[in-house]
């Protein structure tokens, strides 16, 4: 199922990383899902999302500046994971706190881009997280509780934000903005 407007084989993701739990998040990745294990450095596995999806490759150099405005006009801030829960779909996952300003992201980012709804609008109102892992078999909240406490709690700074492209055997960094600083770089 496509996750937004012409997203095709592949779809972008706003987010902010979480470097104090990538090893943990990038060998649950390694475990389930090889083919999105980046070999970009600087992409992010462990990451609090924004918006996903977003603009694609193609779309990036016309709408870039858009990005980096909203992200100039917030505030960078810590935020500290501490919390563990489970979404009813499965997904278990780390809670920010502070979640308010990652909210506003969210709606700024969507009152900017309408045509990008948090996750194709299949959920409604999306609750910011760092996802961990997922219910199945052998896997509880509890057992990940278990394997993620040692690095608890973490705490991060959402100084930057990354446009991360998702695609089996692709994932990659595609640009960065600095959150609250004004000025923006494109890689990729």
């Amino acid at each position: 199922m496509p996750l937004g407007p012409d997203q095709g084989e592949g779809h972008s993701a706003l987010v902010v990383p979480v470097p104090a739990l990538e090893a943990f998040v990038r060998a649950r990745h390694e475990h389930y899902d090889p083919a999105y294990v980046s070999a970009d450095p600087t992409f992010a596995h462990s990451h609090i999302t924004l918006l996903a999806p977003l603009l694609g490759p193609e779309d990036l150099a016309e709408r870039a500046d858009e990005i980096a405005e909203i992200l100039s006009a917030a505030t960078p801030f810590t935020f500290t994971l501490a919390r563990i829960g489970t979404f009813p779909n499965g997904i278990i996952h780390l809670v920010p706190a502070p979640a308010g300003p990652f909210a506003e992201l969210t709606r700024a980012l969507v009152a900017a881009f309408p045509a990008y709804q948090p996750y194709g609008g299949q959920f409604g109102m999306v609750t910011p997280h760092l996802t961990l892992d997922a219910v199945g078999p052998g896997v509880s909240e509890a057992l990940v509780w278990e394997w993620v406490a040692p690095l608890l709690p973490a705490t991060g700074y959402a100084g930057r934000a990354h446009l991360s492209w998702y695609q089996a055997g692709a994932c990659r960094t595609l640009a960065s903005w600095e959150i609250g600083s004004g000025h923006d770089s494109i890689g990729g």
